[in-house]
């Protein structure tokens, strides 16, 4: 599965090929065909796996899940039983791959991993001065990011990089300038590191909209459906994980210096 999706350069290339994958998958389902229709369904979903590896690597690292209660694989079973038992619900190709992205979803919340959020950090994200900044950023990189992570992680070239993320913060034009001179003077990996801690610290709901749209590129609309929320809940959502890392990244690296 992963020298699979190795060959493609972006989310809509990955996206066209399990697009594709839909009329074979829907005629093994109609033909009862379910060890062929499991096969090619592992094929299309590894950024499936890397979406519930990040959303359980959070919850373990806060100590909301008990270590080694739930796996990877375990979520990974549950949703081809769930994709084979409701395939009928796919009515279009292009409808496949946000649908595998709301069972999973909906696996993750039944199990309620839901964890707290640091209120303080969210509420005094515009006035932390860089020695705290840095100061968070050491803890993190201690207890959040490091090698304590007990589930797998996968490589591949479609997680997210520096420029996009910047892309999706930075949004109005009279911010482009300090974008492009963030990324300039920080570069890919004290972005990345940046962005990571603060998502990390920030609510489950807004953390997980703001990396549906950046990291898997699915469109406001699509997010809706996958968490059965408003299109205006997750543009809400969205916009303010957005201005939070915004106002992180001003106040650590403009401001400060």
């Amino acid at each position: 599965m992963q020298e699979r999706i190795i060959n493609y350069k972006s989310q809509k290339e990955f996206r066209i090929y399990v697009t594709c994958t839909y009329n074979d998958l829907n005629t093994y389902h109609a033909k009862g065909k379910m060890n062929a229709f499991n096969q090619l369904l592992l094929k299309i979903i590894p950024q499936v796996k890397r979406y519930i590896t990040d959303r359980l690597n959070t919850v373990m690292l806060k100590g909301k899940l008990p270590e080694r209660k739930y796996n990877v694989e375990y979520f990974l079973d549950q949703l081809l039983v769930e994709a084979y038992n409701y395939f009928d619900e796919v009515k279009d190709k292009e409808d496949l791959y946000p649908w595998l992205f709301k069972n999973v979803n909906a696996l993750l919340e039944d199990t309620s991993i839901d964890e707290e959020f640091n209120v303080y950090f969210f509420e005094n994200i515009d006035v932390f001065a860089k020695p705290e900044w840095d100061e968070m950023q050491d803890e993190f990189s201690t207890n959040g990011n490091g090698d304590g992570v007990m589930l797998e992680e996968l490589e591949d070239i479609l997680y997210h990089r520096s420029h996009r993320v910047l892309n999706h913060v930075f949004v109005e034009e009279d911010k482009k300038e300090i974008m492009y001179q963030l990324d300039k003077d920080l570069g890919k990996e004290n972005i990345r590191n940046h962005t990571d801690m603060v998502l990390y610290h920030l609510p489950l709901p807004m953390r997980t909209v703001f990396e549906l749209a950046t990291k898997y590129e699915f469109t406001l609309e699509e997010i809706a459906m996958i968490r059965g929320q408003s299109f205006e809940q997750v543009r809400h959502l969205l916009e303010n994980a957005r201005k939070s890392l915004e106002a992180s990244l001003y106040n650590r690296y403009t401001l400060s210096e």
